[in-house]
This record gives C-alpha cells, structure tokens and sequence, in this order.
C-alpha cells in the first residue's frame, strides 16, 4: 500500500491537503428519484459536514478551505475536493461550468470528485475524461460493502455491477479510483467486511478510504443504535479490523483514508473516535508493528 501523502510525494513532488468545497447538488437518494431519506448513515450535510455552505461563491470557499489548512499546508498547490452530496448529480453544463475554473486554477494540483457509481453517465465520463486530460481527477465512489442485505439497508440504491461498471468504465481514463469502504456497519461479520475490501481489489481501485462506521445525530441509523438493534466498534477492535484490510492491499494501491471523524457536534458513537489524535496513533502503531512483522 502507498499512504496518500507517499503517493502525492511520488506524482506531484510535495504532500497535498484536500480543499473541502460545495458544488450545491443533492442526491437521488434523496430528490425522489431513488428515495427521500438519504443512506442510513448520512447526516443532513450529504457527508460533507466539514465543507463550507454552497451559498458561498468558489472563490470564497476555496479562500475559507486553505484558512482551515493554513496551520498544516506547506505547499502552494493543493487538491480540490468537491465533497458534499453527489456531484456528479446534475447537467454536463452546469458540471463543466463548476469543474473547469477550479481546475484550471494555479493552485490546484488534482481535482477530486466524491460520486455514485450510477451518476455517471456518458456525457459525464467524457467531461471526466477530458478533465483528467488537463489535470489529474479522482473519482470518489460510495460502495461502502459489497453485501447485499447491508447495501439494503443502509439504502445505497444500486446493485454491486453499478460499482463494478464504473471502475471498469474510469479506470481506462487513467482517472485514479478511490473506493469509500465503511467498517462496522449492523450486522456484517468481520471476514464480510474483508469480503469487500477483497473485492475493491481484485477491480483494480486505484485507491481505497477505510472509514468507521459513525452514528451521527438526525440519522435514521441514529434510531437504530438509539433501539439498541447494533453495537459500534471499539478502538482496538477498530484498530486491528483496520490492520487485517491493510494486508489484503496490493503494494500500489492508494491508501486515502484510515479512519475518519464525524463532527463531534453530532456524534453520538463512537465516542472514542472524536479523540483523532488518539485513533491515529494507535493505527500508526499498528501498522508500523505490521510492517516489521512481515520483513522478519
């Protein structure tokens, strides 16, 4: 596995940090076309709870984004991270209109796109395409598992070949995949879960974000855990469910995410992971004790 910071080292010679902006869509799983509630799990900022209002123009989102990186950044170019709700979801005019300003942009390095494997369609992959021809895009794509009954009930809304579709159809582009995988979600055993981190591989995501599986306020799945119908995971659990995924990984696959940390605003489980510094280093641990394991 590469680390995302060794990746963006090896193509764009410097550690990148991802600017959090609001492209303004929504989502078929909540306009009506697929459903109204929205997955399961997501809060009422489309899981973009860190990116700034869509009222706000670009210019002063990606103004707001570097002020939040300012104490970390080092670099003069960054990655452009269009985050909240689905943003592939509307015109091919209006996407290209959004797309192309910030992409031309001298301080954006790489455009990064968080999606549906079903919102892609052709004149979307050739906007994509032509793109990715001048800058470097990345196509985030919610799968989070693999399992039917889980994808049921968390309301994702499309079948597993959508998925496997996209990639297939991205991948050829030389769009760099990047595969969101959730760890913990009701009722999936531990090796279901490695199942799907299995088969993120062997379609060949050009990456992959491991996320914990958060309960946040206002949530469907909130009720659930509120009815005591699913535990959540505990750190060590967590911790080596994490290192398991991360020996399935072939060498260059991207390692975008380990964790992930809802606002502690909202968060209701769990609670030890409002405490990143703390989940971090024991994933750093972790890991680096793997790495040893396996060079003896």
């Amino acid at each position: 596995m590469l680390t995302l910071s060794e990746y963006c080292k090896a193509r764009f010679g410097e550690k990148l940090y991802k600017l959090s902006l609001n492209g303004g869509m929504t989502c078929p799983n909540r306009d009506g076309t697929l459903d109204t509630r929205g997955c399961i799990f997501c809060s009422a900022g489309g899981s973009g709870d860190f990116a700034p209002s869509a009222m706000l123009p670009l210019e002063e989102q990606i103004r707001q984004a570097k002020k939040r990186v300012a104490g970390k950044a080092r670099s003069s170019r960054f990655i452009a991270y269009f985050q909240a709700y689905t943003n592939t979801y509307a015109p091919v005019e209006y996407l290209s209109g959004l797309f192309w300003p910030v992409i031309r942009r001298e301080d954006v390095a790489a455009l990064s796109i968080a999606t549906r494997p079903d919102c892609l369609g052709e004149e979307v992959l050739a906007l994509l395409e032509e793109l990715n021809r001048y800058k470097p895009v990345w196509v985030e794509l919610g799968l989070q598992t693999i399992h039917p009954e889980t994808a049921a009930y968390i309301r994702r809304g499309y079948p597993l070949e959508v998925y496997d579709r996209a990639v297939e159809r991205l991948n050829p582009m030389g769009i760099h995949t990047v595969t969101h995988v959730i760890l913990g979600l009701p009722g999936e055993s531990r090796s279901e879960m490695l199942d799907t981190v299995r088969h993120v591989v062997q379609v060949h995501s050009g990456g992959i974000k491991l996320q914990l599986l958060h309960v946040l306020e206002g949530t469907d799945l909130a009720e659930d855990y509120r009815a005591g119908k699913f535990p959540t995971l505990e750190l060590e659990e967590y911790v080596e469910l994490v290192r398991d995924c991360v020996s399935l990984l072939p060498e260059d696959m991207v390692v975008h995410r380990l964790t992930g940390d809802g606002p502690k605003r909202i968060l209701i489980a769990p609670l030890w992971s409002g405490d990143k510094k703390r989940v971090l280093n024991a994933l750093n641990r972790a890991l680096h004790q793997h790495k040893g394991e396996n060079k003896e």
